[in-house]
């Protein structure tokens, strides 16, 4: 099974639809890819949650250890961490029942994506959101 994200269009719909983002692999360091695009999506408007261990928050926010750790409804997992830390990531996306799993750009793992297909996910891998999200608002 190849990966096949939403249409560009499906894609604009679930970033004007979603209001809250939790972010796995969130760097507090401004240099690091992660935090700029988070960044872009805050100041666009979305609900950020940090989530990783090493850090206690990120802009104010406070950080959760992992996605479990999450009170409330998630609109959109987006990943930055590595593609073979996918699968564990998509059995804990499974147990908080969010919308959209997202993988940013060069982040793709096959058993992840018909993993959370098989259980009717929406999927999205190997795109950046930020950039998404730009080309959303052209459109």
């Amino acid at each position: 099974m190849s990966i096949v994200n939403p249409s560009r269009d499906e894609i604009g719909d679930i970033l004007r639809k979603a209001k809250r983002i939790a972010v796995v692999g969130l760097s507090n360091n401004p240099e690091r890819e992660s935090y700029m695009v988070t960044k872009a999506m805050k100041d666009a408007g979305y609900e950020i949650i940090p989530v990783n261990p090493m850090i206690d928050e990120w802009e104010g926010i406070p950080a959760v250890d992992k996605l479990t750790d999450i009170q409330g409804h998630v609109d959109i997992v987006n990943v930055f961490r590595r593609s073979e830390h996918l699968p564990e990531l998509a059995r804990e996306f499974v147990q908080i029942d969010a919308d959209v799993f997202w993988a940013q750009l060069g982040v793709v793992n096959e058993e992840a994506y018909r993993f959370l297909k098989e259980k009717g996910y929406t999927v999205i891998m190997d795109r950046c959101i930020k950039v998404e999200h730009a080309l959303t608002k052209r459109a």
